[in-house]
């Protein structure tokens, strides 16, 4: 897309050829980090304040989460907020970028598809969970529920299912990384900090679960669940400069909801103990020791495998900016 990269190059002085100096940078950026940074934060106060201004969405002691009516009203609020976003988004790239529609829809990830880089991206992310994909589709017979298609009907069917896998990876990556890193990367923000430091806002969006964990749970003590609230900050922080990485990578929203929506499938891979069959109470056969040597076998070689593969599964014609990037200029 010639049209992008000249778009880029007078937006993004990464994107001009060869290698930059920080004294080549004569046009000021359109927008500060600041101002992106602050427009994320905006962006995240955006999507989930609304939970709270009705008490048909506002979780207590007597109304959970996953409560049916909650996660509707709740789906409804985040689809508004996110397309709201998406608009200020659209309307910031056009007017300061100068470019085409399609060639703002491609920084925003939302033009082609990519289908081919999806693939791979989920892929990718695939081998970081060889162990838990082995545990649950021998270890577990998995593959029995897929050939009558049963997790699909349940995604269908059921809505904490529903928005676990659909809405929440789709609303969150539209937010978080179709709406946002365009921002902070037109913003002449260093790629290391977009893709470290901008998903710490996704993380803190996360901070709320507290509230709510406290509200349902108040027989909780506050240790174990400020621990709790701290861990899954760590994870969604971590889990977003990945997404955010993905994105940058391949300029693909399809590629990073793919991947949002396996990860929240796959949970957190079990990391020690003895794996066997959930319907199993034995921890002592011989099957059981089989598959446990080779559920962690396979856990180290797919993390070693993704390690390997990290940068060439990850490489397309989408690339929103280049490798070079990823180091800092030379003065």
């Amino acid at each position: 897309m010639p049209a992008l990269g000249d778009m880029m190059s007078r937006l993004n002085p990464w994107h001009q050829k060869g290698k930059v100096s920080l004294k080549d940078k004569t046009l000021p950026p359109p927008i500060t980090i600041w101002t992106a940074s602050t427009l994320l934060v905006c962006y995240a106060l955006i999507y989930f304040l609304p939970f709270y201004a009705s008490p048909t969405t506002r979780p207590s002691p007597t109304l959970a989460r996953d409560a049916v009516s909650v996660i509707r009203t709740r789906i409804r609020f985040v689809t508004a907020s996110t397309l709201l976003c998406s608009v200020v988004t659209y309307v910031i790239l056009a007017r300061t970028a100068g470019a085409g529609p399609f060639d703002v829809l491609h920084m925003m990830g939302l033009w082609p598809l990519a289908l081919a880089d999806s693939a791979r991206a989920l892929f990718l992310t695939a081998l970081l969970f060889a162990g838990p994909l082995f545990s649950y589709f021998v270890v577990d017979a998995g593959w029995r529920t897929w050939l009558r298609f049963e997790p699909v009907r349940k995604v269908l069917n059921e809505w904490i299912p529903w928005r676990n896998v659909v809405a929440g990876p789709v609303t969150e990556e539209m937010l978080y990384r179709s709406a946002s890193v365009p921002l902070m990367l037109i913003a002449q923000a260093p790629v290391k900090q977009t893709i470290f430091l901008s998903p710490v806002i996704f993380g803190l969006s996360h901070v709320h679960h507290f509230y709510e964990f406290r509200l349902t749970s108040p027989q909780v003590p506050w240790l174990p669940a400020v621990l709790r609230s701290a861990f899954q900050l760590a994870y969604t922080t971590l889990f977003g400069a990945y997404a955010t990485f993905i994105f940058i990578r391949t300029g693909s929203l399809l590629a990073v909801c793919a991947v949002h929506a396996f990860c929240n499938c796959m949970g957190l891979p079990q990391l020690w103990g003895r794996v066997q069959p959930s319907s199993s109470s034995s921890s002592s056969s011989k099957a059981a020791l089989l598959w446990t040597v080779s559920y962690y076998v396979l856990l180290v070689a797919g993390a070693v495998a993704w390690y390997r593969n990290l940068w060439t599964l990850t490489e397309t014609e989408g690339v929103l900016v280049p490798e070079s990037a990823f180091s800092p200029p030379k003065i």
